[in-house]
This record gives C-alpha cells, sequence and structure tokens, in this order.
C-alpha cells in the first residue's frame, strides 16, 4: 500500500503546505510546470518523488524529467504527462499511447483545473490535480492525495490550499 500526493504547475511558486499535506504520503508525483530546480529539489528531499517536465519548464529541468513518466505503482501500471487533455478529448501528442496500451491511472497537469474522471472506455482513472501554484487563471490552489492498495486506488482526497 502506498499513499500518493500529486500536484501540478508550481511554476516556482513554493509553498510549505506542499510538505504538511504530504507528511502521510510515501511518494509526491508532479505533472509538469514546476518551474524551477529549486521546487524540484525540496519535494525530492522530502519523499522519493517522480515528475515530468512541461511546457514552460526550462532546460535544466527538462534534462532532469522526461516528458512522458510511466512506471508501476503497486500493482497499477501508471503514465504522467503535463498536456494529457481529458477522457473523451485527450491531447492528440498522448492519444495513440493511451489508446494502444492504457495505463491504469492518467496523470496530467496543464489545465489548471482540478478534474478527476474515470474514463469507462479505457478502463482507467484520469487525475488532473490542478495548479498548486499562484501563477495562470485558477481561482483555487489544489492537490490530491490518494492510497494505491494493490490494483485498488482508496481514499482520494482533494486539498485546497487557500492563499
Amino acid at each position: 500500500m502506498k499513499r500518493i500526493g500529486i500536484l501540478s504547475d508550481t511554476h516556482s511558486y513554493w509553498d510549505d503546505k506542499y510538505l504538511h499535506y504530504f507528511e502521510p504520503c510515501d511518494e509526491i508525483w508532479h505533472a509538469g510546470d514546476i518551474g524551477s530546480v529549486e521546487v524540484a529539489e525540496k519535494l525530492a528531499a522530502f519523499r522519493p518523488f517522480r515528475a515530468v517536465c512541461g511546457n514552460c519548464d526550462g532546460g535544466d529541468l527538462r534534462l532532469m524529467y522526461r516528458e512522458l513518466n510511466r512506471f508501476k505503482c503497486e500493482d497499477v501500471d501508471v503514465l504522467i504527462k503535463h498536456i494529457g487533455g481529458y477522457p473523451g478529448n485527450y491531447d492528440p501528442s498522448v492519444r495513440s499511447t493511451l489508446y494502444a496500451m492504457p495505463p491504469q491511472l492518467f496523470v496530467a497537469g496543464h489545465s489548471h483545473i482540478l478534474k478527476v474522471k474515470y474514463d469507462k472506455t479505457l478502463n482507467l482513472l484520469h487525475i488532473n490535480p490542478g495548479a498548486a501554484g499562484i501563477q495562470g487563471w485558477h481561482k483555487d490552489r489544489t492537490l490530491v492525495r490518494l492510497t494505491i492498495d494493490g490494483k485498488e486506488f482508496k481514499d482520494l482526497e482533494v486539498i485546497t490550499l487557500g492563499d
């Protein structure tokens, strides 16, 4: 059983609340637009850290993190990509990958819009944790936590960070 903290679109913004809310987590996953190496390093120093680079991430972060990150967590096949779209409207850059070999969990960021949706066609859970930073058009800064237990998703929580 693993407890996962998921965030996206920090855009170089650091908030100590990240560590507070990710304290019970075993891993932290970042769905891109990290913004600075410093933010990535602080998160990686706190917990095992997986991330992808986003469209706003510069050269150093692109050297550290790929555009796609696919791995197993417990018995779940996970795919993370910054620009991913949503069930029924996946981004062309990842659509063929999703349809050819769908993961059980697809995590994407970019839109700054929190969305958790089950894709019945591909039999996968899609999570966009919204945006944790202050740059962008979103009104609420959000994070997601969930537990992966074998092949099951449990205790999914949406956390609003506030001002």
